[in-house]
């Protein structure tokens, strides 16, 4: 099996670099187009080579859930990853009911991302040689080759909704903000806000800076990478995802 080709579809423009970064960053795999709309997805897959999709749900023209029905209803049978933060289960229950391969959940790290993308591609390579199952067994096999576990996204003692919680913060502030302005903010303790901002920053989502203009030591501050003036609609992406 050759490389897999990979279209990215995300309107983020810091997501959807960071997922073509991280697409030719993982073994097998190539970028084969990017694409910020759902209208500009099906052009693409109408016209280039395209072995899997990258797949926010949350487009400007139309739900990814209604890119993936326009794909099937023009016989496009390219499989499909759902990458992204929609938490619904309607959502998810749509992803399933439309063939949709694997949900990645955002924020994700790198490790995560690659974890999915291997699974995929060990899943395809399961297929390659055609024919028939030689039973129950060797279908359970296959299948567990794409939805085996999860790969532990977070350190011990660290738990998703809460990085969610800080995760918002720094998107809805716009500026930096302190560890203790995070935990006055979130309700926790200093100390623990400040790890949860060095995972971030550690993930390549936030940056770490000094904050002048006081007296005394500068105050260390947390802002998160975007684009500024750009992002209407927020979408974390790279890795802690």
């Amino acid at each position: 099996m050759g490389t897999l080709k990979v279209l990215v579809v995300e309107d983020d423009p810091v997501a959807v670099d960071a997922h073509a970064e991280y697409v030719t960053r993982v073994p097998g795999f190539g970028l084969a187009g990017q694409a910020a709309t759902g209208t500009d997805a099906l052009r693409l897959l109408a016209h280039r080579e395209i072995d899997l999709v990258l797949l926010d749900m949350r487009l400007p023209d139309l739900h990814g859930l209604d890119v993936v029905r326009r794909m099937r209803a023009s016989g496009n049978q390219t499989d499909v990853i759902a990458v992204t933060a929609a938490r619904d289960l309607t959502v998810v229950r749509g992803a399933v009911s439309q063939g949709i391969v694997l949900y990645l959940l955002k924020p994700f790290l790198f490790a995560t991302f690659r974890d999915k993308l291997e699974r995929y591609q060990a899943f395809r390579t399961s297929l390659a040689a055609g024919g028939a199952v030689a039973g129950q067994h060797q279908v359970d096999q296959m299948l567990a080759r794409l939805r085996g576990a999860d790969v532990p996204m977070l350190p011990k003692g660290m738990s998703l909704d809460s990085l969610n919680t800080v995760v918002d913060l720094l998107r809805a502030s716009g500026q930096g903000i302190s560890a203790g302005e995070a935990a006055t903010a979130l309700g926790m303790s200093r100390v623990t806000a400040r790890r949860y901002l060095e995972h971030l920053v550690n993930a390549e989502l936030v940056e770490r800076r000094a904050r002048y203009g006081g007296t005394g030591r500068p105050v260390l501050e947390f802002q998160w990478i975007r684009p500024s003036a750009v992002e209407s609609t927020p979408t974390l992406t790279p890795a802690d995802q």
